[in-house]
Order: C-alpha cells, then structure tokens, then sequence
C-alpha cells in the first residue's frame, strides 16, 4: 500500500497531527493575530482531513492540501469575525518565534493577508518560491512580486519603527 493510500486510522491521525500541528499552527497564527483563533483553526483542518479522508499522490501532495485547507479556513475566520489585529510577545515565544525575532515577526504578522501568507511560508517555513506558488495556487511570478512587495512593507515599517524610536 502506497503513502497515499493509507487507511486513515487513530495512530495515522495522531502521527498526522504530530508531524504537521507546529507549522501548520504557525500559519494560521500568522493569519489570525489570536492564538485561539488559530488553534480553532487547526483543529478545524484536521476536522476536514478526517471528513473528506482525501487520497494524495505523495506525502508532500498531502502537505501541500493541509497548508492550502489552514490557509483558507484562517482566510475565512479573518472575514467573519473582523477582529482587531493584537500580538501577545509571550504567545510569539510560546509557538516557536525567539526574542530577537518578535519584530521581524510583528512586523510580516501586519502585513495584509497576501503577503504574510507568503513570506510566512517562504521565510519561516523555508518553502521555495515555486512550492509556495503550488500551495497557494498563485504562478511562481506572482509569488516572487509579492515576496518583493512583502521586504518593501517590512522595511519601510522597520525604517518608521526606528524613526519612531529616535524621537
């Protein structure tokens, strides 16, 4: 039986969840801004794997839909409940981000949705520019705009955070 055929059992899911839970968490937190936003949108992704029980070519095929259903069901949340966008530091440390990195992680976290998404991805999760494209069913092109776009936001909200700091 082939990786994609795999009877989707308890300890499946539970290695499943084991193996994808952290990154995919982070992706969804990148998102919300809300740490029980994004673990309700976790738990809703691998609600949506048991239901469908979707059949995949290879294990990064089966990733791939995991990122694309987080990515979406977090699109979704951030439509319907509007929420005004806060960061918590000691929330950024608790899922995995570093003290000398909450700025740089702030900052993509207040980027609009379509670059965040992207540079998450490509710089936190350490996808290609061609893998993120399939992810998020965007061309390799627009993927690599938006990165460009995404480092001209960051730098110039970097630049007024420091510009801020010297007055």
């Amino acid at each position: 039986m082939s990786d994609s055929m795999k009877p989707i059992t308890n300890d499946y899911i539970k290695d499943l969840i084991e193996k994808y839970s952290g990154m995919l968490f982070r992706i969804c937190y990148c998102i919300l801004c809300q740490r029980d936003d994004a673990e309700d949108a976790l738990q809703d992704t691998f609600l949506k794997y048991i239901t469908k029980a979707p059949e995949f070519e290879s294990a990064e095929h089966e990733k791939a839909w995991l990122i694309k259903v987080a990515t979406n069901i977090s699109k979704n949340m951030v439509l319907l409940r509007k929420r005004r966008k806060t960061v918590d530091l000691d929330e950024l440390n608790s899922i995995g981000i570093e003290d000398e990195d909450t700025q740089v992680f702030e900052t993509i976290m207040a980027l609009p949705v379509k670059y965040k998404i992207v540079m998450t991805l490509y710089y936190i999760e350490g996808y290609s520019s061609k893998e993120v494209s399939e992810i998020i069913g965007i061309s390799p092109d627009a993927v690599r705009k938006r990165l460009q776009k995404g480092r001209e936001l960051l730098k110039k909200e970097i630049e007024r955070c420091d510009n801020s700091d010297v007055k």
